[in-house]
């Protein structure tokens, strides 16, 4: 206010009498200093509101980043506390199906698998996204481990174009949809389950099996699939999709290309 107050009263001086107020519309004395002064009260609000806004903004946007970081932090470390669950659980059923195996060849090509799951495991953690030629060679090795458990009771489709190849998704996430899927049905040699994973005409991927419950359902949190999505939706803003029919599951993760997500 003392400066809009200055001002005024210096540019009573400076501007020619012509380009500025008539005099019987300013006055002088008491009444002149009195509008001056009002004056100067609403010329540094409007000063006051410019700035508190510009301010407001800039810490908004500070607190958007800082959330969004938080929320990296958080998902790395929901995915690290899921790594941590799968590796003693999955370890335990492969060293038992290792037990099981008769032959040197059979014993030897299932540790090599074996290691090429865990050294995936371990390096995952490292980045936040795969190519999708990696993430295939990985659930390739872990469905090897699984179909020496279930046998024919686990029937898998894989048809997806070297095109694709290069496309980008998070890491683990098609091995979550299919322990998800064992997880949650019935599997025998009588009633197999039946997964597929393919590339719909949208460019999309789709995980699917056939739609058999146990008959004591397997306790859930969500975790996995809620990890799967919070991740598509905080690196690619994108969601995923979930159709669930009465004889079949599926899930629709959208795929980017490699120069896009850099882009």
């Amino acid at each position: 206010m003392v400066v809009s107050g200055i001002l005024s009263y210096g540019l009573t001086y400076l501007i020619p009498s012509e380009y500025f107020f008539p005099e019987s519309k300013l006055g002088y004395g008491y009444i002149g200093f009195l509008r001056r002064l009002v004056g100067s009260f609403f010329l540094s609000m409007a000063a006051y509101i410019v700035i508190n806004n510009l301010d407001t903004s800039e810490k908004l946007q500070q607190t958007k980043l800082e959330n969004e970081q938080f929320k990296q932090a958080h998902l790395r470390a929901q995915l690290l506390s899921l790594q941590q669950q799968i590796s003693p659980h999955f370890l335990f059923n492969s060293l038992s199906t290792l037990k099981t195996i008769a032959t040197d060849g059979d014993t030897k090509n299932f540790v090599v698998q074996l290691s090429h799951v865990y050294r995936y495991l371990l390096n995952f953690s490292e980045r936040q996204v795969s190519r999708l030629s990696e993430e295939l060679a990985f659930i390739n090795s872990y469905l090897y481990i699984l179909h020496q458990r279930f046998d024919t009771a686990l029937i898998v489709s894989i048809n997806v174009p070297e095109r694709f190849m290069n496309y980008i998704i998070p890491p683990l996430s098609l091995q979550l949809l299919v322990e998800n899927a064992i997880k949650h049905n019935a599997i025998s040699p009588d009633q197999p389950l039946l997964l597929t994973i393919s590339i719909n005409q949208n460019d999309e991927m789709v995980v699917e099996n056939n739609y058999q419950p146990k008959n004591v359902p397997a306790e859930s949190t969500g975790l996995g699939l809620q990890n799967i999505s919070d991740r598509f939706r905080l690196m690619f803003n994108k969601e995923i999709r979930i159709d669930n029919t009465n004889d079949k599951f599926s899930v629709t993760l959208p795929i980017i290309s490699h120069e896009h997500y850099h882009h």
